[in-house]
């Protein structure tokens, strides 16, 4: 599995609005900032986690972005699946169409790494992401 650059963008994006949650929306420039993605990359990410109904955006010059529900209600796996679609390491383990399903000892090793993967992804919230941000930026020393 190979989690792509708008995965790994989504996860942080959402993780700086669980961050700088004053109530108020956050601005996308803003966050592009802090990120240092790209404003334009950023709006085509939001507007998937908008219309997944992850974020909800205000218009407006005091307009920005702001998490649907609390962090601890968001799945790592949720926003990833948002962005990336299946986390599966390989199309097999899903499809009812690999005739060699029921006899491939390859199929159980990939069946594994799947159960693996949405456990920690599906197991993990974005409020574990906050806690593990505190703890990094603590350690984080210039």
């Amino acid at each position: 599995m190979n989690i792509s650059s708008k995965g790994r963008y989504a996860l942080r994006t959402m993780l700086d609005l669980a961050v700088y949650n004053t109530g108020e929306p956050v601005r996308l420039k803003d966050i592009a900032h802090r990120q240092d993605i790209s404003e334009k990359y950023l709006e085509q990410i939001f507007a998937l986690l908008n219309k997944a109904g992850l974020v909800n955006s205000v218009r407006g010059a005091n307009g920005g972005y702001y998490l649907s529900r609390p962090p601890e209600k968001y799945t790592v796996g949720e926003i990833l699946r948002v962005t990336e679609g299946s986390l599966t390491p390989v199309a097999c383990v899903q499809s009812d169409e690999c005739e060699r399903k029921m006899y491939c000892a390859t199929n159980i090793l990939f069946k594994k790494l799947d159960d693996a993967i949405s456990e920690v992804v599906d197991n993990t919230t974005l409020a574990d992401l906050v806690d593990w941000d505190r703890i990094v930026a603590t350690d984080y020393v210039i």
